[in-house]
């Protein structure tokens, strides 16, 4: 069965490090406000119970997740990338021998009664 070609695409490459740096900041962001908005909720909401120390839970260790949570960036979200095909199917083809062409020098005669000088002989 014969596939047909398509191009490479794009889509299926990785980001690049320096464009997920965006999406993992905002994800921070947010978690460093959820850990704000736990301190604010375990000081200011009375009376004190439970739900005191889960928001102390939340403002104690929502910043080493959120760390954690930036640093992994998207290697869970990975996708393999295409690898690349022939764009154009092509015949096999033969290599051609190019020509050989072979240059030889001869000795220059020099003329003795003022004649020009003969042209080379060919030795082929």
């Amino acid at each position: 069965m014969k596939t047909t070609p398509h191009p490479q695409s794009a889509t299926s490459l990785p980001r690049a490090p320096r464009d997920e740096v965006g999406s993992r900041s905002a994800r921070y962001l947010i978690m460093m406000a959820v850990r704000v908005a736990c301190f604010v909720l375990m000081v200011f909401i009375q009376p004190f119970g439970w739900y005191t120390w889960v928001f102390g839970a939340g403002a104690i260790f929502l910043p080493y997740i959120a760390v954690v949570l930036a640093n992994v960036g998207q290697d869970s979200k990975s996708v393999t990338a295409v690898p690349p095909e022939r764009a154009l199917p092509a015949a096999p083809s033969t290599p051609s021998i190019p020509p050989v062409i072979r240059v030889a020098e001869t000795p220059a005669v020099e003329p003795s009664d003022g004649e020009p000088p003969a042209p080379p002989q060919d030795k082929a």
